[in-house]
């Protein structure tokens, strides 16, 4: 395995290490609903199974992923962090980090060409294992970073965004590492997605501009996990929540789950609220913002600022003002008002703090006992160079110890019980 130099850790790029303590409050704080990753950071402190094990991640600087870079700092790897988003990043943990002795290369804010710097000084420790969430490090390295490509050992993506990317690497023939996709983990996507993404997403809109969402029209582009998450709060907040879609069985489920749905030039005349999560682009684009009412909110929660239609939205206004901190207002030549939210990222990450901890405590679990899995499977055989779904017993794990730690309990089968599900003979 390759090692690293101690001097090389204390490298960063950070906007103030004076913010560390604050920082360290937060990280603590979230710590406390993270009681899966604390069991498997007092196991990893003993067997330390990542030892000497270089780790390249590009993750949302949270303080959730703090304690995920911890844990797998206790299991003995070194890791170098930079930011999956550049609104993302909430300095004050990026610079607890630093002091923590991990080399993090994130600013809140920073620019495309300080944001892809970033991604270069991340893979510089040369690692054995990547970490993704929206996969643009996977795709620097494929990209402009080949020579490092026979050094890793396998990743890690940790969204549906990012998902989708590394299957269109995989059905080009490009992809030259395997890469676990923790996003359709079970105890990631039913739960991270739908209760993570739904909160944050209603907490970063809430924060961004105080409106009252009750008897508003709530239009939710999308009905994924993710979407799901977004209408089921916005429902219950008092929305007339409307659903679009372009998956006739998710419409069909949208629609059996009580929601309205329609095609998106249908609701963007009615909508009050537009919240995107598709994962793909231009989902909210020219068509739609000429029809809309005069205020209408946009919003974002997909991984990329692609969903919505940015640039056209400027192309038609005739000014442009930022009346509160993650609004930007757009006139329009008629008079019309359109609000974007969080200049059309992640409103969750950058209007909000993301996902409450106790949501990630299972999604970061579930990234650290597949590093895990990799180095060990490396050490008998290097995994196929393809997308692997997370092991069935590590998805298992993740949920018996979240019951546990919620102090929820079970049935277990009988013997009888056992013999019947196994056998074939019993009918009618």
């Amino acid at each position: 395995m390759q090692t690293m130099q101690m001097e090389n850790i204390t490298q960063h790029d950070v906007a103030d290490l004076g913010l560390a303590e604050a920082g360290r409050k937060r990280i603590n704080w979230a710590a406390r609903e993270m009681p899966v990753l604390k069991l498997i950071e007092d196991r990893f402190r003993e067997e330390k199974p990542l030892q000497n094990i270089l780790i390249a991640a590009c993750l949302h600087v949270t303080t959730e992923t703090a304690r995920l870079v911890e844990v797998l700092q206790t299991a003995g790897a070194t890791i170098r962090l930079c930011a999956s988003n550049p609104l993302s990043t909430q300095d004050d943990v990026a610079a607890a980090l630093v002091q923590h002795g991990i080399a993090v290369f994130a600013k809140r804010g920073e620019d495309p060409q300080a944001y892809h710097l970033h991604l270069h000084k991340a893979a510089d420790i040369m690692p054995a294992v990547t970490l993704d969430d929206g996969a643009d490090l996977i795709a620097m390295l494929h990209r402009e970073r080949t020579d490092l490509l026979p050094l890793v050992l396998g990743g890690t993506e940790e969204t549906t965004t990012g998902v989708m990317r590394l299957r269109a690497m995989a059905k080009n023939g490009v992809l030259r590492y395997p890469v676990i996709a923790v996003n359709d983990a079970m105890t990631k996507h039913l739960f991270d997605n739908r209760y993570g993404t739904g909160q944050s997403t209603i907490d970063g809109l809430l924060r961004a501009t105080n409106v009252l969402i009750a008897g508003k029209v709530f239009v939710v582009a999308g009905y994924g996990w993710c979407s799901r998450g977004i209408a089921m709060r916005a429902k219950g907040e008092g929305a007339n929540v409307v659903v679009t879609e372009i998956n006739p069985l998710r419409a069909l489920e949208a629609a059996m789950d009580g929601y309205r749905v329609m095609p998106m030039n249908e609701a963007a005349k009615i909508g009050d609220i537009f919240v995107t999560a598709t994962g793909d682009i231009n989902v909210i684009d020219r068509p739609h913002f000429e029809r809309m009412k005069d205020d209408a909110i946009l919003a974002n929660s997909g991984h990329f600022n692609v969903e919505i239609d940015v640039q056209s939205l400027s192309e038609m206004s005739c000014n442009i003002a930022h009346p509160r901190p993650h609004v930007t207002t757009f006139t329009m030549d008629d008079g019309r008002k359109l609000q974007l939210l969080a200049e059309g990222r992640l409103v969750n990450l950058s209007a909000a703090e993301g996902h409450p901890s106790a949501v990630m405590d299972m999604s970061f679990a579930n990234q650290a006992l597949c590093v895990e899995y990799i180095v060990a499977q490396s050490r008998l055989h290097r995994l196929p160079d393809r997308i692997h779904r997370v092991p069935v017993a590590i998805d298992e794990q993740v949920a018996k110890v979240k019951l546990e730690a919620m102090s929820l309990k079970i049935d277990t089968l009988t013997e009888q019980q056992q013999q019947y599900q196994s056998a074939w003979e019993t009918g009618t």
